[in-house]
């Protein structure tokens, strides 16, 4: 097993065609079949099943891809501190952000890392703070900005901001920003909700539990993005934090109000890993994300957000 067989089979892999895999890789088609084999021949077993529309990753392959992506960007993170400024601070950071803080954070990080440190590559990677806390104990991220309710021993984390929930729902709901919405309020309306593996369902169904309410679920979704346009197209409430309603309230293309009644806030730390050493790199990128955050809080950028950091 080496690198360039590694390198075939997470190209076929993302391409899932074999033709598509050679012009990434610029090679000829029968180079990248013949590291694909030659790998299968190493592990003992097919990692694709070969189907007309198509190659498919056996359950082999699957085992074999998260093991593949870690070994791939340890290389990456190597080559990049190797061959980086000789005279500054260098290599490859892997970042990982949260959908509601990428927007605004990704641009002014970018930024303070260019300027500060240009040895340094930056890599942004979004999830939720699930999969992110996993992704930051395997090694596949460097560090993270995760809710405070993500908690395991392998990870070492700072509080940054404190930021509260709001309901979100179209412009005919009427939500005002100085009325703020019980949670029994809510009870009997459609509410359109996070997966229950999500951080911020957690506090909702916490609070439901401890004010004795049940919500009438419509709809659940494991993406942000779908559970802001279902509330704003009319097919029920949702709840948010603040920062993820600002800018539909901007536009005015629905409207929103704090929860109240209990009061659901979630904090945002800073997670480095406790299971391994953390180097200058990453060390130097984290510190520059921490002072974005806190510009964007203290500038009024990050909406209805409170300063927790030092």
């Amino acid at each position: 097993m080496d690198f360039k067989q590694l390198r075939a089979f997470l190209t076929v892999c993302d391409t899932r065609n074999v033709t598509r895999a050679a012009e990434l890789l610029n090679l000829v088609q029968p180079a990248v079949s013949r590291q694909v084999r030659l790998l299968e021949e190493d592990v003992g077993t097919e990692l694709f099943e070969r189907e007309r529309h198509g190659m498919v990753l056996t359950d082999a392959g699957k085992a074999l891809v998260g093991y593949a992506r870690r070994a791939m960007l340890e290389l990456d993170r190597a080559r990049a501190e190797i061959s980086g400024s000789t005279t500054g601070i260098s290599g490859l950071v892997t970042l990982g952000l949260l959908p509601s803080t990428c927007e605004l954070l990704s641009s002014p990080l970018v930024k303070a890392v260019a300027d500060a440190h240009p040895g340094i590559r930056i890599r942004i990677v979004t999830g939720y703070a699930g999969t992110l806390a996993q992704w930051l104990e395997s090694g596949e991220v460097d560090a993270a900005l995760l809710y405070g309710a993500e908690r395991s021993s392998n990870i070492q984390a700072t509080p940054l901001i404190e930021e509260a929930l709001w309901v979100l729902g179209p412009t005919s709901a009427k939500l005002r920003k100085n009325q703020p919405v019980t949670l029994a309020s809510l009870v009997g309306k459609p509410m359109i909700l996070p997966s229950t593996s999500h951080g911020i369902r957690t506090l909702v169904d916490h609070a439901c539990a401890v004010s004795r309410v049940e919500l009438t679920i419509a709809a659940e979704t494991n993406a942000m993005s779908v559970q802001r346009s279902l509330a704003i197209g009319g097919h029920g409430l949702t709840i948010l934090p603040a920062i993820a309603v600002a800018e539909d309230m901007a536009r005015k293309s629905g409207s929103a109000a704090p929860l109240s009644d209990p009061r659901i806030t979630r904090k945002i730390v800073l997670a480095l890993p406790a299971n391994r050493v953390v180097g200058p790199p990453v060390r130097r990128v984290s510190d520059l994300l921490v002072g974005c955050v806190e510009e964007a809080t203290r500038g009024g950028e990050w909406f209805e957000a409170r300063w927790l950091g030092a």
